[in-house]
């Protein structure tokens, strides 16, 4: 059983980093990564063209589950919400342009073989 977590808390690891590099490659920049609150949690955060991009990083080693976006559900879509607020608020930030994104990626064999930026809003 521990060694099924460690593989899922790795496994996450992994698809944060190359969903930040990723990011990099296109041109945003990193301000936080895994952020929480007692709402959730917001994988990364980044800024680019003067707009806050909320990022929910999923990634798939499989189709058996489908596909990673399809994980995004109203129930974690509502708690990415909340989390925002959050942190907008201690972070006393108003008038902001912002997205919510979910950064897809497929792993096939442990080799990365599709990667993409889905809007939700």
């Amino acid at each position: 059983m521990a060694s099924h977590k460690f593989d899922f808390v790795s496994k996450g690891k992994i698809g944060e980093s190359y969903a930040t590099k990723f990011l990099i490659e296109k041109g945003f920049k990193i301000l936080d990564k895994n952020f929480r609150s007692r709402f959730g949690e917001i994988d990364i955060i980044a800024e680019r063209n003067n707009e806050l991009y909320f990022c929910e990083v999923k990634t798939r080693w499989n189709t058996k589950f489908g596909l990673p976006q399809d994980a995004v559900t109203k129930s974690k879509l509502d708690k990415i919400i909340k989390t925002i607020d959050y942190y907008l608020y201690i972070n006393k930030i108003k008038n902001e342009k912002l997205k919510i994104i979910v950064i897809s990626q497929m792993f096939i064999e442990g080799k990365l073989e599709k990667q993409e930026i889905i809007a939700v809003n």
